[in-house]
């Protein structure tokens, strides 16, 4: 009797996933609102924190600070209140 095989496709299986648009660009600066989230060795950063700040002073400026790979995530009441984040990742 022959041998039977079962062979798998290469392509493998494709789950749906759900796509969520990018946010629209911000038009201004003026008077929004953030949020610089820092991770990897904070201590590099401190030039760009205080150049963005000194070139954009119309702009409200928050930040957290983690020694670890992973961000520190924002509260929901940030969430709310920030208009953009920009991730720093520093080793």
């Amino acid at each position: 009797m022959a041998e039977k095989f079962k062979f798998l496709s290469p392509l493998g299986l494709e789950d749906e996933i759900e796509t969520i648009p990018l946010a629209p660009r911000l038009t201004s600066l003026e008077g929004k609102t953030i949020h610089f989230s820092i991770t990897g060795e904070p201590d590099l950063t401190i030039y760009l924190d205080r150049q963005l700040r000194e070139a954009y002073p119309q702009v409200n400026w928050t930040s957290k600070k983690s020694y670890t790979p992973t961000p520190v995530r924002l509260t929901d009441e940030e969430m709310k209140t920030t208009d953009a984040v920009i991730l720093a990742v520093s080793w």
